[in-house]
C-alpha cells in the first residue's frame, strides 16, 4: 500500500504520535504550543481524516474517548514527502542537493555519509 499524502497539520499530529506512541485527541491537541494550538475540533477532524487515510488507528476506548496510534512509520512518511519533492524537480535530485549545499544545510559529513550509503547499495546490487 502506498504511503498516504499528509498535510502540514497531519504531519504535526503524526509527530506527536511518533514521539508518544499513543495518545487521545486531547493529548495530541495539548502537545501543540499554546500560542498556535488548534481547536480541539480541528485536531479531532484531522485525526479522523488520518484514520480514513489509514495513517492512524484506534487502539482502545477509555470512557468516551479513543486512544490512537500511528499506523504509518515516520520513515514511510518521510519517503513520501521526499518523493513528492523530487517530483517537483522532474525526479532530479541535483537541484535539491545544490540548494541544500548553498543554504548550508548539507555538510561535508552528510555528503560522506551519503557516499558510504551509495557504496553499500552498489555492493548490494552487484551481489544480486
Amino acid at each position: 500500500m502506498a504511503e498516504p499524502k499528509l498535510t502540514k497539520l497531519e504531519l504535526r499530529i503524526m509527530e506527536t504520535l511518533w514521539i508518544n506512541g499513543k495518545a487521545s485527541i486531547r493529548e495530541i491537541q495539548e502537545a501543540f504550543p499554546e500560542k498556535d494550538r488548534p481547536a480541539y475540533t480541528t485536531v479531532q477532524t484531522t485525526v479522523y481524516r488520518l484514520e480514513a487515510k489509514k495513517a492512524v488507528r484506534r487502539v482502545k476506548k477509555v470512557g468516551n474517548f479513543h486512544i490512537f496510534e500511528p499506523a504509518v512509520s515516520r520513515s514511510a512518511a518521510q519517503r513520501r514527502l521526499i518523493d513528492d519533492l523530487l517530483a517537483l524537480f522532474g525526479g532530479r535530485s541535483q537541484p535539491v542537493m545544490a540548494h541544500l549545499i548553498e543554504s548550508g544545510k548539507l555538510t561535508l559529513a552528510d555528503v560522506k555519509e551519503a557516499e558510504k550509503i551509495l557504496r553499500h547499495m552498489e555492493r548490494k546490487d552487484a551481489s544480486k
